[in-house]
C-alpha cells in the first residue's frame, strides 16, 4: 500500500499570504481561496497518476457557509469524458457533479472524504466520514489522478469560494 504523507508550508501571493500545503515527494500547491472567474486552484498530486488497479484518496475538508457551486474533488481522466468524478458543493449540499445528491449539511465542519476508483472493476465509491453514501460507474479508464481544492462550477456559483483541506492521504492497494 502506498501512502503520502503531508507536510505544512505558508506562501505569500501579490494578493497576500495565503495558506497552502504540499508535500516531499511532489510539488503542487493548493491555495484555499477563490474569487469568481480567477484562475483554477487545486491540489495535483504529481507522480500519482494511474491507469489501472484501485486507488483511494483520503482527505479531511472544510467549506465555509457561502461557497456555493464550487468543485472540492475530481478524478481527472477518463476514456469516455475529461473527469471520472466531480464532487461539488450547492448551498450546503455535496453533489455528483451538479445533479445526484451524496450528503447535505456540508458546511462549517471538517469532514473526512474517502474516493475509492476501483479502475479494473470500473466503478467509484464515495465515504463521508466513513459512511459510503454514493457509487457510480466510471467512465473508463485512462491517464487518471486525483484532485482537490478550490474551482468554479459552471452557473450559480458564489462570488469567493473557499474550501480547506487537511491530512491528505492518496492508497494504492
Amino acid at each position: 500500500m502506498l501512502m503520502i504523507s503531508p507536510m505544512t508550508l505558508t506562501v505569500s501571493l501579490s494578493h497576500g499570504p495565503k495558506s497552502a500545503f504540499g508535500y516531499s515527494s511532489s510539488l503542487f500547491l493548493c491555495l484555499y481561496t477563490m474569487l469568481k472567474h480567477s484562475t483554477l486552484i487545486v491540489i495535483f498530486l504529481q507522480g500519482l497518476d494511474y491507469s489501472s488497479g484501485v486507488w483511494q484518496f483520503e482527505g479531511y475538508g472544510f467549506v465555509p457557509n457561502g461557497t456555493s457551486g464550487v468543485t472540492v474533488s475530481q478524478i481527472h481522466g477518463a476514456a469516455q469524458a475529461a473527469t471520472t468524478l466531480i464532487l461539488r458543493i450547492y448551498n450546503g449540499d455535496m453533489r455528483y457533479y451538479s445533479a445526484d445528491l451524496i450528503a447535505t449539511g456540508m458546511y462549517d465542519r471538517w469532514f473526512r472524504l474517502n474516493v475509492i476508483h476501483d479502475v479494473d472493476g470500473g466503478k467509484v465509491t464515495v465515504f463521508i466520514d466513513g459512511v459510503q453514501k454514493f457509487q457510480v460507474k466510471d467512465k473508463g479508464p485512462g491517464d487518471l489522478y486525483f484532485k482537490c481544492g478550490v474551482y468554479a462550477a459552471p452557473g450559480n456559483i458564489s462570488y469567493c469560494m473557499e474550501s480547506r483541506w487537511r491530512d491528505i492521504k492518496i492508497y494504492k492497494k
